[in-house]
């Protein structure tokens, strides 16, 4: 059992340095080499003397430097924020205001000028991992101390900040490193998802506390579909972490199959629904691989249950259940709005309680109170997630008790997305609104606009002035894909606009 994340790491450093941590599509970087990085990073902060219990903001994308920096951080005694390098302008702005973090090391370059706390470019980090120092006594993260925070969406167009304190880590750290999950020395496991995106904790932390080795895949290669299917055959892949939708991504290939990829062992899905389709696919395509699908909340760190999903799970359910919870964490079904406990088949809100729920939203007390709670003693997280655990201790998944949705693994809340859209000149009312393809998964997000007056001579004209005027502003992927023009909106009696009446009508179920 792993005790400490960094000590775990250090220790394959120490024991096989020459052991590949890194792979950026052929650029490596051992054990030894992230220890030193890390070790230098750390080194260079505490010489800044900064405000003790801040974390740093860390911007870039899939390159070593982000690991080397996360860990630098940690090392130092510093909470990290990983910022992703598609984040928009205001995301960043909104980020700094509420994390307040006590520096920046930019991995990439910045979009905007910071001139309140230090920053520290790309080349002076450069600097930094390339020159010698003398190691002092590095003040390490530790038990209740912040590992991590993430920022997720939130209604009132501001984003929350979770944290993931040490031991929320090393619960959800120890479950994956079991025989189940595969994480073992020199694994090669896929890294996909931004590290902005806590998916990414699952690929990265279980595999570099086992001697494992990171396979990045940049975003640029992730997003051409012609590079990325020649790409992922030579990643000699033995496990896969990714959303449902980038396997199904991945799937368009009629050659992503086991005869091309031999060494391809697991598949890890978290962040939305695994649709009975992709993983029958899966099934016909990698036969001999196993497929597991797994649930759970940032707020709770990454996942919380996880079922292997065989032929016969398959041959079973129509809808695939979502797994059995992990050994140290319980969950309790309860009524939505007494919080009753529900009795065993019953639906309710999922309510997780456990070591591996977070202390709250950073500086944001009044939305902590509303989520966060105790159940016998333990933290707990209501998730707004509707489900059922069945006699079997086995979870299925029923829907949001909110208007929050997944899209392409994204936590987007439509009432966030609405609200930026009516930052444009151009619209006087508009929602953001969920399309479900056969699966009961999202497919496509959609705008339903009251344009103001305008001289466009189309619509797509006018859509496409919207989407430029917000680009800035708005995460790409919370942009919708296709906008609807309306005359009005309609209204509930209590005078909001009906947003499960438009949603039920985009859906054919009006």
């Amino acid at each position: 059992m792993v005790k400490s994340i960094i000590g775990a790491i250090d220790q394959i450093a120490q024991e096989n340095g020459q052991f590949v941590a890194y792979d950026e599509l052929g650029v490596v970087h051992t054990y030894h080499d992230l220890k030193i990085a890390s070790d230098r990073i750390a080194t260079y902060l505490l010489q800044q003397d900064l405000p003790a219990d801040a974390p740093i903001m860390i911007y870039g994308g899939q390159q070593f430097e982000m690991i080397a920096s996360f860990l630098g951080s940690v090392k130092a005694g510093h909470a990290y924020i990983p910022v992703d390098v598609n984040s928009a302008d205001e995301r960043l702005l909104d980020i700094l205001e509420i994390g307040q973090p006590a520096a920046v090391i930019a991995v990439d370059d910045l979009p905007i000028k910071i001139a309140a706390i230090p920053v520290i470019t790309n080349e002076a980090l450069a600097n930094v991992m390339n020159t010698a120092v003398a190691l002092p006594t590095l003040p390490t993260v530790d038990h209740d101390q912040d590992f991590y925070i993430i920022f997720t969406s939130g209604t009132t167009g501001k984003p929350k900040g979770v944290q993931i304190n040490h031991q929320n880590l090393l619960s959800f750290v120890n479950w994956m490193l079991s025989d189940e999950f595969g994480f073992k020395q020199q694994q090669c496991v896929l890294s996909q998802p931004p590290y902005s995106f806590d998916l990414s904790v699952m690929d990265w932390a279980p595999t570099l506390v086992s001697g494992g080795i990171l396979k990045a895949l940049p975003k640029t290669i992730a997003d051409d579909f012609k590079q990325l299917f020649a790409t992922l055959p030579q990643l000699n892949l033995n496990i896969w972490v990714s959303t449902p939708s980038f396997a199904d991504v991945a799937l368009l290939d009629p050659e992503f199959n086991e005869i091309n990829n031999p060494h391809l062992q697991r598949f890890l899905f978290c962040g939305e629904a695994l649709t009975s389709t992709t993983a029958q696919k899966l099934h016909e395509r990698f036969p001999k691989a196993k497929i597991f699908n797994t649930y759970g909340p940032t707020e709770a760190t990454v996942a919380v249950t996880g079922i292997e999903i065989t032929e016969e799970i398959l041959k079973n359910h129509t809808k695939l259940p979502i797994g059995f919870v992990k050994a140290d964490t319980t969950i309790t079904i309860q009524d939505v709005d007494s919080h009753a406990t529900q009795p065993t088949g019953q639906a309710g809100e999922i309510v997780i309680s456990g070591p591996s729920v977070s202390k709250g939203y950073l500086n944001n007390p009044e939305k902590t109170a509303v989520a966060f709670t105790t159940v016998e003693g333990q933290p707990a997280y209501r998730t707004g997630d509707l489900g059922m655990l069945d006699e079997q201790g086995l979870l299925h998944y029923q829907g949001r008790s909110d208007f929050q949705i997944k899209l392409h693994g994204y936590r987007i809340e439509l009432e966030e997305v609405a609200q930026v859209l009516q930052h444009s000149q151009w619209i006087e009312q508009a929602v953001s609104v969920p399309r479900y393809d056969q699966d009961g998964k999202v497919k496509q997000l959609l705008a339903i606009v009251v344009a103001k007056k305008n001289d466009f001579d189309k619509p797509i004209l006018l859509t496409n002035a919207i989407k430029a005027e917000l680009k800035d502003i708005m995460m790409p992927y919370m942009m919708p894909s296709r906008f609807i023009y309306r005359e009005s909106l309609p209204m509930t009696a209590n005078g909001k606009t009906d947003l499960k009446t438009l949603i039920a009508e985009v859906n054919g179920n009006a």
